[in-house]
């Protein structure tokens, strides 16, 4: 599943794949065998939001993103779509990204509003390909917000690679969101072990050329609906931006995110993307 909130509605009676943004207003879900972290420990981690759409409870919290420039932010491209959002991004008047703040009810960090929005034209709907947006902010965020992107044969990708998922997602797979920010340790897995987990099915195909996946072998650690758009770091860069997956925390269904390397090569050929250089 995508791990975002539209179509979790309609296939909640199933393990099909789905998206990863919130449900609705008064909930949302969260990284599944977390911990809560700082904000000073991933500033870089920030949640989308609109009250108009998901209400107050959560400060309208829908999804994740990463700061990857001073006024961008990467997300997943599904947050951005009017299965999620109900109208194009653009007619969501009070659309924000909120920086700089763990619990989402308090007064911490700020709001900031959105100038831009950009979606990858490569985006798949059906397929997961390609899942990630640009968000460009109406004011810049400090320098030390910034996380980079991890390039391509960087040894963050590598099998085995210890790696961290955050956000503000379902905490259990029962629809149990947490107020503040957690992250969960993973393991980067091999292209051959995510190729067999998902080869090709309701549940989605997984593709290497622009998709990573991690997770643990028996399960219990993984991204949840509510944290689609969110950042998978190692090594200290960013590796991944959280995609789908079938379920959350299964045995043999690891997560599978956008892969980091494949968003810089994109932006890098799409300048009308309007990113900062990463």
């Amino acid at each position: 599943m995508r791990r975002s909130f539209a179509r979790l509605l309609a296939l909640a009676a199933t393990t099909a794949v789905i998206p990863l943004a919130s449900p609705p207003p008064a909930t949302a879900e969260v990284v599944i065998g977390g911990h809560p972290v700082e904000i000073s420990q991933a500033p870089w981690t920030v949640a989308l939001s609109s009250r108009d759409r998901f209400g107050g409870t959560r400060a309208g919290q829908f999804c994740g993103g990463v700061v990857v420039g001073r006024t961008t932010v990467l997300t997943a491209a599904h947050c951005l779509s009017e299965d999620v959002l109900g109208a194009p991004p653009e007619r969501i008047p009070d659309l924000r990204v909120v920086a700089g703040r763990a619990e989402l009810q308090s007064n911490e960090g700020q709001e900031i509003a959105v100038r831009d929005t950009w979606v990858n034209p490569e985006y798949g709907a059906h397929t997961n390909a390609g899942d990630f947006a640009v968000v460009t902010l109406a004011s810049p965020l400090p320098e030390n917000s910034v996380l980079g992107l991890a390039g391509a044969g960087d040894t963050a990708y590598l099998p085995g690679a210890r790696a961290s998922v955050y956000g503000w997602g379902d905490t259990t797979g029962a629809g149990d969101y947490p107020e503040s920010l957690r992250a969960a340790p993973v393991e980067v897995l091999a292209n051959a072990v995510c190729e067999k987990a998902y080869p090709g099915s309701a549940e989605g195909r997984y593709l290497a050329g622009s998709m990573v996946c991690a997770g643990e072998p028996s399960g219990g650690r993984d991204a949840c609906q509510g944290d689609s758009g969110g950042p998978l770091v190692a090594e200290g860069k960013l590796i991944g931006l959280v995609s789908w997956g079938s379920g959350c925390g299964l045995a043999g269904k690891p997560g599978v995110y956008t892969r980091g390397s494949y968003v810089a090569r994109v932006l890098a050929e799409s300048p009308s993307g309007g990113a900062e250089a990463p």
